[in-house]
């Protein structure tokens, strides 16, 4: 393995990430404090806002009949998509019961959230994509109420955005972003509904509002800045390579691009195609910010030292352009969503080919994968012992809970012990409970 590139910054700055845990405490403690008047006083101070937080009926009808009737049908397009593998993740999992042990019967059910909050980012980008993801899925899962947010530009959240949240199924959208969004939908300020869970994508100090509340709430992932890596072969075209990483680039200046190939010549001559791919686009900047700072270029000498650093990088995208698809599909195992041949680019799961684009950063796709239905979802579990089966369950509850020296719990077995075999004779301690009433 040799580094053609490193990346000159680390990918975490710790005074950076401290400096901004500290600002997001001070905000939330604002607000559980405050309240509904905190949260105006963030609007007026990050968002020039000082309107209605709820989007009224009317608005939203004239914002959606400001949206190019084009741009309405790729959003629908890609709303098909998005809630077609939602639903069938859905379908995916069953509700069953059954009989483990004469008279045992355990069975599970799957019950969505009451609430969810699902946060569209709206800095640099209108991001009609991400409203799809988040909304339509919690939707499929069956979630009752969602609530939406996102910040405004101007005097309204982005037209099109409006329309990917309606069209989504978002039962309440707020005109609202930042770390006070994210207080809101936790606190159920303004709508009377606390959510039980926050996904979606946003800067690191949302990322980080989401982080400190989990635990009061759910989240869906613990995000950082997008991460995309194509892993390349010989045969692979190196300027479609270096379109692919520019691409993923302008996210921002700290996303990291990484090329993990097993041609040493192929993964110079992507070094040398970026800066001039670079120069062609309208944020150059941004590109050459997050390429120069945090651009990674490994050459492995095979494809099994390949697909052994790219788990080890777990990246949150993962691009495979090399021959033997099958094989890298079977070997891969940590990363947030992988696209497999040429003619699949991270573009296509950001915005509408139907896989979900929130996905885990900084190494979690090594433990967890990216937002989909069971995020909205509790499976619950259920079970109900006849007389007959307590005879066996008991016994070996009250011996297993006196081995671990939990006295109390031993005595919930044997009380049923004795009450349904009160003639029975035992060859272990059975506590013989006197009863009171």
């Amino acid at each position: 393995m040799e580094y053609l590139k490193r990346a000159e910054r680390e990918s975490e700055m710790q005074t950076e990430d401290e400096r901004i845990q500290q600002v997001v405490k001070d905000i939330l403690a604002h607000i559980r404090r405050e309240g509904t008047a905190a949260v105006e006083e963030y609007a007026k101070q990050f968002d020039n806002w000082q309107g209605e937080f709820i989007l009224s009926e009317e608005k939203k009808a004239a914002l959606i009949a400001s949206v190019p009737q084009q741009v309405k049908d790729d959003i629908d397009f890609a709303h098909r998509q998005i809630r077609r593998f939602a639903e069938a993740q859905r379908a995916s999992l069953t509700e069953f019961e059954i009989e483990t042990e004469a008279g045992v019967k355990l069975s599970q059910r799957v019950i969505p959230v009451d609430c969810a909050g699902c946060y569209v980012p709206g800095g640099r980008y209108a991001h009609a994509a991400s409203a799809l993801m988040s909304i339509a899925t919690a939707k499929a899962a069956g979630v009752p109420t969602v609530i939406a947010c996102s910040p405004p530009r101007g005097d309204s959240i982005n037209p099109a955005v409006v329309y990917a949240m309606d069209v989504a199924g978002a039962d309440i959208i707020l005109e609202m972003g930042g770390v006070h969004a994210i207080a809101t939908m936790a606190f159920g300020l303004f709508t009377g509904k606390k959510a039980d869970i926050l996904v979606g994508p946003g800067n690191a100090y949302v990322a980080e509002a989401k982080r400190l509340l989990f635990g009061e709430v759910g989240i869906d992932v613990f995000a950082g800045p997008t991460e995309s890596a194509v892993i390349a072969d010989e045969t692979a075209d190196p300027m479609t390579i270096a379109v692919d990483l520019v691409s993923q680039a302008e996210h921002g200046p700290n996303s990291p691009v990484w090329l993990f190939t097993t041609s040493k010549s192929l993964g110079e001559k992507v070094i040398e195609l970026m800066p001039m791919v670079i120069a062609d686009m309208p944020n150059a900047d941004v590109c050459e910010a997050a390429w120069r700072d945090y651009g990674v270029v490994i050459a492995c000498d095979d494809r099994e030292e390949a697909a052994q650093v790219s788990d080890e990088w777990a990246c949150e995208h993962v691009q495979v352009q090399a021959q033997d698809l099958a094989w890298w599909k079977a070997h891969l195992r940590n990363y947030g969503s992988l696209f497999l041949g040429e003619g699949s680019t991270v573009s296509h799961g950001d915005k509408c080919s139907g896989t979900n684009h929130i996905l885990p950063t900084k190494k979690a796709a090594r433990y967890s994968g990216g937002l989909n239905v069971q995020k909205f979802l509790k499976i619950l579990t259920t079970q109900e012992l006849d007389v007959d089966a307590s005879l066996t369950f008991s016994t070996a509850g009250s011996r297993i809970s006196r081995t671990e020296g939990m006295e109390g719990h031993a005595r919930a077995c044997d009380w049923r012990l004795t009450k349904y075999f009160p003639e029975s004779d035992w060859d272990f301690n059975v506590y013989q409970q006197k009863r009171y009433d």
